[in-house]
């Protein structure tokens, strides 16, 4: 059994929990959305918040971070793109008829899906929609992008990929692939049962992953459409997928997460411990972290399934979870970021700095006391 995390900080700037926490490529910044209508940036090298985003009228349901640009989209139909330095608005993405649940930046193009049952994507610079991807019979939740030059290049497929291949996931029980470049739907891929809730995509391999409440991942070539093999030990929703090294891992409202080779769908981990569902993981340089409905996160060694140490502290459900350097972050609907070290759950050498020197209380936190681990 896990010993228990050491807290380093926690900020409760938010009015509202916490709905997704992004990392920028860099490191350099964290992105928090909340159900208070904002979002804030912060410093991976103190915790300090460094920029308050305000501007929609409804909760945010996602963020994404780019090293020079964070986006945001919300309840209030529209997306927004920020100046992470000054914090101001640049953009606004308008169009959507409802709910935007997801937002994905590639390629200089942004994705987005909506519970007006479409996908669309946006010239980022200019704030213009590009195409429109209608099709789905119900609620748009997840969405992934195959690049052009992650594709085959065969004659008879270059057109259709030219512009790449977007993946999307629905409540409907489907996940459609759509040629960019034309708004045509490529595929359909039928097979699920339920909502689809999650998706994750090995490009190399052009496989899509999914996830849905019918307690299956089912793995999917996106060029042809063929459903390739089934993932089935799961005993309640799949909520979220993570591909790492030929391995899908996946986290379930059964209240484990699973481990399975991705190449041939055979189970070969088990991670428990969680009380309540597992609502999002982790894969970061041999341990899983986990957080779930119990208001827990987790550390697990990836490759023996020992829970090396639990992090208490949330009121409730941890919606997301980043890692950086040797600090967990954790956001939840109880509206904190936490911060936590992470130091010594592989057999590190003794820490050479403070961790909690370096995160001590400064204006706009509050300084968690440091627990033993």
């Amino acid at each position: 059994m896990g010993g228990g995390g050491s807290a380093l900080r926690v900020c409760a700037d938010h009015r509202g929990g916490i709905n997704w926490l992004s990392l920028s490529p860099d490191g350099q910044r964290l992105l928090t959305g909340s159900e208070d209508g904002t979002a804030r940036l912060w410093s991976t090298a103190d915790g300090q918040c460094c920029a308050l985003l305000q501007g929609h009228e409804s909760y945010v349901t996602f963020c994404h971070l780019e090293d020079e640009a964070a986006f945001t989209c919300s309840a209030d139909h529209t997306i927004r793109r920020w100046d992470v330095l000054t914090g101001q608005c640049l953009q606004v993405y308008r169009g959507h008829t409802s709910i935007v649940n997801r937002i994905l930046v590639a390629n200089n193009q942004l994705f987005s899906s909506s519970y007006d049952r479409t996908a669309r994507v946006w010239s980022v610079d200019e704030g213009q929609m590009c195409r429109e991807f209608r099709g789905h019979r119900n609620c748009v939740l997840t969405l992934a992008y195959s690049a052009p030059w992650d594709l085959p290049g065969a004659p008879c497929m270059e057109e259709a990929v030219a512009g790449g291949l977007l993946v999307t996931g629905s409540t409907d029980g489907t996940a459609k692939v759509w040629q960019v470049a034309s708004g045509c739907c490529h595929q359909t891929l039928r097979g699920h049962t339920g909502a689809v809730l999650c998706l994750v995509l090995d490009t190399p391999g052009h496989t899509a992953f999914t996830g849905s409440t019918d307690a299956t991942i089912r793995a999917w070539d996106i060029l042809s459409g063929e459903q390739l093999r089934v993932f089935r030990e799961h005993q309640g929703s799949v909520i979220c997928l993570e591909l790492v090294n030929r391995l899908v891992y996946s986290g379930s409202a059964d209240r484990t997460v699973k481990c399975w080779l991705a190449d041939t769908g055979e189970r070969v981990r088990t991670f428990t411990a969680h009380r309540r569902s597992v609502s999002t993981l982790k894969y970061h340089a041999g341990t899983l972290f986990t957080g779930s409905g119990d208001a827990c996160a987790r550390a697990f060694d990836a490759q023996s399934g020992e829970l090396r140490r639990v992090f208490r502290g949330h009121a409730f459900i941890i919606n997301c979870l980043q890692v950086h350097g040797q600090v967990l972050y954790t956001a939840s609907h109880d509206g904190a970021l936490r911060l936590w070290d992470v130091r010594g759950l592989r057999g590190a050498p003794p820490p050479t700095r403070s961790l909690s020197r370096l995160f001590s209380n400064k204006v706009g936190c509050a300084a968690a006391p440091l627990q033993p681990a």
